[in-house]
């Protein structure tokens, strides 16, 4: 079955936003963006409990931020910087992988990769899985946001938000003894169907993320490597399409079998005739001998 294609959203022209898209690649504009925040690297301050940090930008910065989709611009009265909130998960993404922030506790001080993982494994014990899924598809230039009001733990995107809908309601599934008693979820039928119909309903196709952690250890960001993922899509099986594509099939078939019984038919007769002649033949020759 078929999955749905990207649901471009239109401009004032009346013409959607697929040649925009695709004249701004997502990889060219991350590119940017590392390139122009690596030389000053703002700084991210931390934020409140479960929440991820607030980072604080030059305008021609925060274009550019917001042209990437990281973070939620915030408005501040009289503040000369333009502030977004990042999630957990695009703090230490911007942070581990492209290497363009610097991250701050509340009391200023700076903090190391292996200090802020464990600050939001502290936060929340299944970051580790989360940003495993999430840097997964950020490396594939899929843009990830927030999807539990959409039946999912993210959503994501082919691009910018603003120019395309969400195609992927994403389930993240933890495997593995050093997950603990989070590699139960989505075992029973119930929440398959659950996160299944969800997704349906605001048209999006269900993607299963499962990070397999082997033997590994969640303590440090090393086990980023260590840890896999394995890709799912699932979509709902609909009767009444399958049936036309069988009748479809089925009269297709019936009607070979009609041109082949009449190409049968056809040639017996054929055959039927020559015999026929042959025997016709065989008596006449018997009775002229029969009157000598």
């Amino acid at each position: 079955m078929d999955l749905p294609g990207p649901r471009w959203k239109k401009g004032k022209d009346g013409k959607d936003f697929s040649a925009l898209a695709a004249a701004n690649p997502m990889s060219v504009i991350v590119a940017e963006l590392k390139a122009s925040f690596i030389s000053s690297k703002p700084v991210a301050v931390l934020s409140g409990p479960g929440g991820g940090a607030i980072l604080g930008v030059e305008p021609e910065q925060a274009v550019i931020l917001n042209c990437a989709a990281f973070g939620h611009a915030v408005e501040i009265a009289a503040a000369q910087k333009h502030w977004f909130q990042l999630s957990p998960e695009e703090v230490f993404y911007l942070c581990h992988v492209l290497n363009c922030i610097r991250v701050e506790s509340h009391d200023k001080k700076q903090m190391s990769d292996k200090q802020l993982w464990n600050h939001f494994r502290s936060m929340s014990e299944s970051f580790p899985e989360m940003y495993k899924a999430y840097s997964h598809l950020r490396l594939k230039n899929w843009v990830v946001r927030s999807g539990l009001q959409y039946g999912g733990d993210f959503v994501s995107y082919r691009h910018h938000p603003a120019l395309v809908h969400s195609e992927f309601a994403v389930v993240v599934v933890p495997e593995g003894a050093a997950f603990g008693n989070r590699c139960g979820r989505m075992e029973v039928w119930s929440d398959l169907l659950c996160a299944l119909r969800a997704s349906g309903s605001v048209a999006k196709t269900l993607l299963v993320l499962t990070i397999s952690s082997g033997s590994c250890e969640l303590s440090s960001p090393d086990c980023l490597e260590q840890l896999v993922v394995h890709e799912r899509t699932i979509t709902r099986w609909i009767p009444q399409q399958c049936r036309e594509q069988r009748s479809e099939a089925s009269r297709d078939e019936a009607n070979r079998e009609e041109l082949i019984s009449k190409k049968e038919s056809v040639e017996f007769n054929f055959w039927g005739v020559i015999l026929g002649f042959s025997v016709l033949s065989s008596l006449l020759v018997y009775k002229l001998k029969f009157r000598q």
